[in-house]
């Protein structure tokens, strides 16, 4: 499970990250609600931690912008403020769930848990471009009755093609956003791994195809005679 934590008080999303660490969850965070919108469309994550007063945008805003863009995934807002009138707020931007500061780590892991129950009805199981199907719980991608096992990096990028078709993906930001922040991977795993999912699609016979666009990154078409480079 990948848990995206947007919060702004760095302390705090720091020991929440050690937290769902140790509990086995894959952490990355931010520190404003521009970013949270940004990292939470991505397709990445399993569920979202979201602060209400962020800079930026507000936990409100962002919940109501991922919404907007189709977005699914859990959100679990966070706030100081326990009036009813803004957990009623936060619940109609699109949050599923709702925790009040301070709270223990015990119970944050049983509202993660909650939520995760909850999953496969709050989230989708697969994303689909083309002729290709990704499993998101095997980490399988499939092509007209054939598939592929994915490893966990290549599965992380392929997520983010395909949760993002069409969408041109920087070298950085691939590496922000597959990698842990803080990694020290660079351009040459970047070219390594799409190198990989090339071959992979091609193995598959898909149509779609991961172009190169010289000077800025990466972006998956759905059919091979749409590329450009």
């Amino acid at each position: 499970m990948r848990i995206l934590i947007v919060e702004d008080d760095v302390s705090l999303a720091a020991a929440l990250a050690r937290i769902l660490e140790d509990n086995g969850y894959a952490v990355d965070v931010v520190h404003d609600g521009n970013a949270g919108v940004a990292w939470g469309e991505s397709g990445l994550y399993d569920v979202i931690i979201l602060d209400v007063m962020l800079p930026g945008q507000d936990g409100f805003s962002v919940a109501r912008a991922l919404r907007r863009s189709s977005v699914s995934t859990p959100v679990l807002l966070l706030t100081a403020r326990d009036a009813t009138a803004d957990k009623i707020a936060g619940l109609d931007a699109g949050a599923d769930d709702y925790m009040t500061k301070p709270f223990s780590p015990a119970e944050l892991m049983a509202h993660l848990r909650a939520l995760t129950r909850r999953q496969g009805d709050v989230v989708f199981e697969r994303l689909a471009a083309g002729d290709l199907s990704l499993d998101l719980e095997a980490m399988d991608l499939g092509c007209g009755g054939k598939t592929l096992h994915l490893s966990a990096k290549e599965f992380a990028l392929m997520r983010l093609f395909m949760g993002n078709v069409g969408q041109v993906l920087s070298k950085d930001t691939l590496i922000e956003r597959a990698w842990d922040v803080g990694s020290n991977a660079g351009d040459n795993n970047v070219e390594a791994y799409v190198s990989f999912l090339r071959k992979k699609l091609r193995h598959l016979g898909s149509t779609a195809q991961i172009e190169t666009i010289r000077g800025a990154g990466y972006r998956l078409a759905e059919h091979a005679e749409d590329a450009r480079s």
